[in-house]
């Protein structure tokens, strides 16, 4: 360290940050990270996604929904930037800030679980992507797959451990490369527009029953969520803006642009094939649309460019998890170990757990009915924790003035609002995602309680408050749950 500049953190540089002194990044700059750290796989799969559960109409509102709510949790963040600017370590701050140790606590292992099972799906959806080619490889869930991904998890694993800026370099080259094809896909869309086609999957009732518009609705709302994880992603390097008031601002920017991109794939898709082709398409789906549009070629565009994307996902979202890892680490709330560093500044006891959970799920994915998609929602329902829990605490912090003392009543009125639905929102998904994930989420977290006694022990700290008991013994008692529901078959997955 060189007088107060921090050194350059593994999760600045997974975002493609171009510096790493305080004061420095510009709002187009910080627009970048946000969008970079939400265009991943996740709109890959929007077409089969979206036709298997709702027509036009319903992604209409699938849309507007998730796109007020999303909205609603980007002002959050924009809001907390403002109002705590000294909280800036993540998403997982806020909800120990608002709520206590504990509860910050299972924010960061909700956050850093969910980039787990997300970096685990990605490795399904890239050798989904080949099995289009090479059968042998299934739908991601095949003995060669899981090998293909193990292999991909330790190449990445050694690439970061030898440090950072390799990595960082790579992430600005997939920049280019994940959001041309996107864009290119929707302009020929355009350009194939069927008006009968559009006209028949408005509501897609002549295509069996996809339940009412409330059921339609609500079946999408945890891939509309997994596409917009990484809207936090400015907040993370908040320390590094010109002006404090250009992270939420960028934040806003980015999220609108974002939505007007995942919305347009959607669309256009419904507008070249019939609702139940697009039902059954193969994933990543975006392939066999583009496909029937442009012919063979259109494959190995879209697949080579669902590659590069999502090892650049893999590689930022790794990245983000070892830091996740880390920072409570060196903030005391997790134990020691994990806050180690190699001579490359690498948080590396961090990147050893997070790639040895990545290979335990792959692991499972042998034995999933459904690996792709139910990692998918497996990462949006923990992402749920974090996301719940800063809405939570900006309400708190209208509801009680705190940090308002020099804000016009007006402004903190608007922004109690915006909290509100955000914080209404996000329990809305929580009912969307059902019990099973809900269950599956406490079975990750009650043994992560372990991680907090060592921690509390090693500092010589009080474990529990009462409330902090009664809220461990629901986690844990809901762990137990779930795996009891995995044993007798009430959980399938």
């Amino acid at each position: 360290m060189v007088d107060t500049v921090p050194p350059p953190r593994v999760s600045e540089l997974a975002a493609e940050a171009p510096v790493t002194t305080p004061g420095t990044m510009s709002l187009p700059t910080l627009t970048g990270l946000v969008v970079g750290s939400m265009v991943g796989a996740g709109v890959f799969s929007l077409p089969a996604r979206f036709g298997v559960a709702t027509g036009i109409l319903g992604s209409l509102i699938a849309w507007a929904v998730a796109g007020t709510g999303m909205l609603m949790l980007a002002f959050v963040f924009q809001t907390l930037a403002i109002r705590k600017p000294d909280l800036d370590s993540g998403v997982f701050i806020y909800a120990k800030a608002g709520f206590g140790d504990y509860v910050g606590f299972n924010s960061a292992i909700g956050f850093w679980a969910s980039a787990v099972a997300g970096n685990t799906f990605y490795w399904v959806f890239i050798s989904a992507t080949i099995g289009a080619f090479f059968p042998a490889f299934g739908d991601g869930d095949t003995v060669l797959a899981v090998a293909l991904g193990t292999a991909g998890v330790w190449f990445f694993h050694y690439l970061i451990a030898r440090g950072v800026r390799d990595a960082a370099v790579i992430n600005r080259i997939v920049t280019v490369f994940k959001i041309l094809p996107i864009l290119v896909f929707i302009v020929v869309l355009f350009f194939a527009f069927d008006a009968g086609v559009f006209s028949d999957n408005w509501i897609a009732t002549g295509y069996g029953d996809l339940g009412n518009l409330n059921e339609q609705v609500r079946n999408t709302m945890l891939i509309t969520t997994f596409v917009f994880i990484g809207i936090e992603g400015a907040s993370v390097y908040s320390r590094y803006a010109k002006r404090r008031e250009d992270v939420g601002r960028a934040t806003v920017l980015g999220f609108l642009s974002v939505l007007a991109v995942f919305a347009l794939v959607t669309l256009s898709s419904y507008s070249v094939l019939p609702q139940p082709e697009l039902a059954t398409t193969r994933q990543p789906s975006m392939i066999g649309v583009f496909e029937s549009v442009v012919g063979d070629w259109g494959r190995w565009f879209i697949s080579i460019a669902v590659i590069v994307s999502v090892l650049g996902a893999y590689l930022a979202w790794t990245l983000m998890a070892a830091e996740v890892m880390y920072i409570p680490a060196r903030n005391e709330d997790f134990p020691a170990f994990l806050g180690r560093e190699n001579d490359q500044k690498t948080p590396i006891t961090a990147l050893v757990v997070t790639s040895l959970a990545i290979q335990a799920l792959l692991g499972a994915t042998l034995v999933l009915t459904d690996a792709l998609n139910f990692m998918l929602d497996l990462s949006t329902s923990l992402a749920l924790i974090p996301y719940f829990l800063a809405a939570a605490y900006a309400l708190k912090l209208c509801l009680t003035g705190e940090a308002y003392e020099d804000v016009d009543r007006r402004t903190r009125r608007k922004e109690a609002v915006f909290a509100g639905i955000a914080t209404a929102y996000t329990l809305f998904l929580f009912d969307a995602a059902g019990l099973e994930f809900l269950l599956l989420a406490t079975v990750l977290l009650a043994p992560a309680t372990l991680l907090y006694v060592k921690a509390r022990s090693e500092r010589g700290r009080r474990l529990f408050t009462p409330t902090e008991v009664v809220l461990c013994a629901v986690i844990v008692g809901g762990g137990i749950t779930g795996v009891v529901g995995l044993a007798t078959g009430f959980i399938a997955i």
